[in-house]
């Protein structure tokens, strides 16, 4: 077999079709190819689109694929930033993971899962004196404060709605264009300035973190030839940290929606049974809407199932498909928590957030910390909060990146 015969999409550009079909666009055409890899066009160059756990392994072989100059740039302007971690190879890439990787520590873990639970029970004495609030809205300013106090970033308290907002526009925007991005771009901009000025104040000995945080460790960072890195780059790190753990929100709104879809859910959950309580966590994730897909380009020709993949190709893996992927899940579009009872799991398989090996490839640092927020959140949800769900649109897309439910998810009658 021979390049040629790779499934290829007739057409100049099939960018828009991208935008149009979203979170369906690699799975639509990996159905319709009877394959897990096709050849397209995206922004007026050859792109290759795979999905499933044998193209994952594939696309995590740090041998094979590289994350330098793979992201376009308005991803860069909005999502990412310059220099960060998403964006290294090699051992470049390692050092800056070991960085991130240092905070995860389990008392650190320990730490965040505390600070929900704080965060959790002053925002409920909140909306017990409110008629109705948007849960969405509401999640993003909770997780932003758990962020800032976990990261070892001082706040006051009359900052914290915008940059809420300005977090939050950052990863909104990413598949947005025209107002939407440049949104996300100006929150950007306004963020790591004012994040690039604290570091410098870190370092200047005028703003004293705590050892153990991100603020403290990212500031302090050396690089492999013993350089600190710049306060910009360090600024961008800083944010990878927050802007997460405030796009945990939108896992947290599809916990509650699932909660009200599937109320036999919510009778299994009050049981206590923690192991329950992750497996119900693991389902959202495989079964919602989070990330679409991740992008990387080819670092040197090979082949593969008797494919000649070309060094340089920009390469998408469908996150979104592989977590609906028939081969790998039974019914995948059934929401269904027991499918995790036995499951022992693949880095490959189950790939939300990314796949892969977390020390030594790309798979993303912060899913430690997603879990443990949202284990603490689903047990509020649960077993410490009463609340209605009104009627409202509660229906989400898959052509919106990231997809989020239209009404936001708005609850009243808190108590």
């Amino acid at each position: 077999m021979n390049k040629q015969n790779m499934p290829r999409e007739e057409g100049l550009d099939h960018s828009l079709s991208l935008m149009r079909e979203g979170y369906m666009y690699i799975l639509n055409r990996r159905r319709s190819f009877h394959s897990d890899v096709f050849e397209t066009r995206l922004l007026g160059k050859k792109a290759i689109c795979m999905g499933g756990k044998e193209a994952a392994k594939v696309f995590y072989d740090t041998e094979k694929f590289q994350r330098k100059g793979a992201a376009p740039n308005r991803a860069i302007q909005t999502l990412f930033g310059q220099n960060g971690v998403q964006a290294l190879d090699g051992q470049a890439h390692q050092h800056r993971k070991e960085m991130f990787m240092s905070i995860m520590s389990p008392d650190e873990l320990s730490r965040l899962s505390s600070l929900t639970k704080k965060q959790w029970e002053v925002a409920i004495a909140n909306w017990e004196q409110m008629d109705e609030l948007i849960f969405y809205e509401e999640t993003k300013e909770i997780l932003c404060r758990i962020a800032c106090e976990w990261a070892g970033v001082p706040m006051k308290e009359d900052e914290m709605k915008n940059l809420t907002k300005n977090l939050g526009a950052m990863f909104e925007s990413a598949g947005a264009v025209g107002p939407s991005h440049w949104l996300g771009r100006n929150a950007r901009n306004d963020v790591e300035k004012w994040m690039g000025e604290l570091i410098e104040k870190v370092r200047q000995g005028t703003v004293k973190p705590p050892e153990n945080t991100a603020l403290h460790r990212f500031s302090w960072h050396r690089d492999l030839d013993g350089n600190l890195l710049d306060s910009a780059t360090a600024a961008v790190e800083v944010i990878n940290i927050l802007r997460p753990i405030v796009a945990i929100a939108i896992f947290i709104n599809f916990v509650a929606l699932a909660l009200h879809h599937y109320p036999e859910e919510r009778e299994k959950l009050q049981s206590g049974d923690a192991k329950y309580a992750q497996m119900f966590i693991q389902e959202v994730r495989r079964f919602y809407p989070f990330f679409p897909f991740v992008i990387a380009r080819v670092k040197t020709d090979f082949s593969w199932n008797g494919y000649q993949i070309e060094e340089d190709t920009l390469t998408l893996l469908d996150l979104y498909g592989t977590n609906h992927d028939p081969e790998i899940w039974d019914n995948p579009d059934v929401f269904n928590p027991a499918r995790f009872a036995n499951w022992e799991g693949s880095p490959f398989s189950f790939i939300p957030q990314g796949g892969g090996d977390y020390m030594m490839g790309h798979r993303c640092a912060g899913e430690w910390v997603t879990i443990e927020i949202m284990k603490v959140c689903l047990d509020f949800l649960v077993n410490q909060m009463d609340y209605e769900v009104p009627a409202q649109d509660l229906s989400y897309s898959l052509v919106s990146m990231p997809s989020i439910p239209h009404s936001q998810v708005v609850i009243k009658n808190v108590r």
